[in-house]
């Protein structure tokens, strides 16, 4: 399987999780396809994670919208939010933010181009 479609793939499983936490906030679902990396704006690729060539594959609720928003990151960001997440689980970075914010510009850039 392709990993754009191994990725397409699980953002579906995580969305079935997401309906089941989250219920009736978590509407639909769209994956961010833009170039580079939502953090840092660089490629995109296979990184290796405990041996093995893996992606990082995430997924952010924009709440106002109720939209699981699937992405990847870079291996440098991944490696960051892997870090941060080991010494302050669920506690936000700033990378998060700029994750977070550049995510939110891509879906509405989406949705506008929808009513095009």
């Amino acid at each position: 399987m392709h990993p754009e479609d191994q990725a397409h793939a699980a953002l579906a499983k995580m969305f079935a999780l997401a309906k089941a936490q989250f219920g009736s906030a978590v509407k639909s679902q769209w994956f961010y396809v833009d170039n580079g990396c939502p953090g840092c704006g660089r490629a995109v690729g296979a990184m290796k994670f405990k041996g093995e060539d893996t992606l990082s594959l995430n997924a952010f609720i924009y709440r106002p919208r109720g939209v699981l928003i699937g992405y990847l990151l870079c291996e440098r960001c991944a490696k960051q939010v892997l870090a941060a997440g080991q010494r302050k689980p669920a506690v936000e970075t700033p990378l998060h933010a700029t994750i977070e914010q550049a995510l939110i510009k891509a879906y509405q850039r989406y949705i506008t181009s929808l009513d095009a």
